[in-house]
């Protein structure tokens, strides 16, 4: 009682970091009880940790005692499995004993690459991370009020990756983790030179990553945080659970904005991503195939009217995009993690 009480005086900080192609976002939350009493956005020119970014960390982290650092996991290792029988991870994932994996719900494993893990710990050691949430739960999370329907595909498309899963009845029957990185680059980020370790931050009063067991707290509910959940489009579709099918695919022709070159290249490598992964979960014996007709985006980097056209017109699924702050994500599920 007297320990609740103690915390009830201290804002709770949460720090949220989103690593992109050639770009950290992070967002801020600062909360009283259950009332956000700060937001903010940051943008740095640096997929590592420069002065700038820990002097920035750092400043919130000093505002309260009770502060918590999350990461959407980076690695280009990572996905899902349909089933939670250790005797059968081995089937869908050969690599399995190199990889960090859970048990989502007691129906589905999530996974992740433990050296990349590892990089990140050591990354970000100056001030530490508390939470490594896979980009699978995000969009478990994020699409809750639909995944536990009809059969559809989900996809959260990142700057660098786009993670995909088919559901059907809150069941998942697929999963893939697509790399539109056509180098190494995303590999090289992790394993770069850390600027931090020249650094010299204080932190020592918040809490220790050493506290949290990489090996055995991967027992937490949905994240690879214990360890194991633009432009802006501001006319993109919004969904309401209280809207039917009709309504939502009615909406969902709402004009775009225009596409660039730029958006029309990205945007048509993610089509065809897209399409040969679900060419493999069609063709491959392992999954239990379903025909797909509707395609929910989380779109967290602004995708152009491109992407809706080719998966309508080249694979004729009913297209649905809502866009998606990812670092607002990721702390909502940091939130649930402490039960906030």
């Amino acid at each position: 009682m007297l320990n609740q009480l103690f915390e009830s005086l201290y804002l709770k900080v949460f720090i949220n970091i989103v690593v992109q192609r050639s770009k950290t976002l992070i967002y801020v939350e600062m909360s009283s009880k259950k009332s956000v009493v700060e937001q903010l956005h940051k943008e740095f020119d640096t997929t590592s940790v420069n002065q700038e970014m820990l002097e920035f960390v750092s400043s919130y982290v000093k505002e309260s005692p009770y502060f918590y650092i999350s990461i959407l996991d980076m690695s280009p290792l990572q996905g899902v499995i349909p089933t939670c029988n250790k005797h059968r991870l081995e089937y869908y994932y050969d690599d399995i004993a190199t990889a960090e994996y859970k048990c989502f719900d007691n129906k589905w494993t999530f996974y992740t690459s433990k050296s990349d893990i590892y990089e990140i710990e050591k990354r970000y050691k100056s001030f530490g991370v508390d939470f490594i949430f896979s980009p699978f739960i995000v969009l478990r999370h994020f699409f809750k009020d639909k995944v536990g329907k009809n059969l559809a595909l989900y996809a959260l498309i990142q700057d660098s990756f786009i993670s995909i899963a088919v559901f059907e009845n809150g069941e998942l029957l697929f999963g893939d983790h697509l790399d539109l990185e056509t180098t190494d680059d995303a590999e090289d980020m992790l394993l770069a030179p850390n600027l931090e370790e020249d650094v010299d931050l204080d932190l020592d009063d918040g809490i220790d990553l050493e506290e949290i067991d990489v090996e055995d707290d991967i027992e937490s509910l949905e994240d690879f945080a214990d360890i194991e959940d633009l432009d802006s489009i501001e006319d993109i579709d919004e969904f309401s659970e209280n809207k039917d099918l009709d309504e939502e695919l009615m909406e969902s022709e709402e004009v775009l904005e225009e596409s660039s070159e730029e958006h029309f290249n990205e945007d048509y490598q993610r089509f065809s991503l897209i399409q040969s992964s679900i060419g493999r979960y069609y063709k491959d014996d392992k999954y239990e195939s379903r025909f797909i007709e509707n395609i929910y985006i989380a779109d967290g980097v602004g995708v152009s009217r491109d992407l809706k056209k080719y998966l309508e017109e080249e694979m004729f699924f009913n297209v649905y995009i809502r866009h998606t702050d990812i670092g607002v994500e990721i702390c909502e599920l940091a939130k649930e993690e402490l039960n906030i």
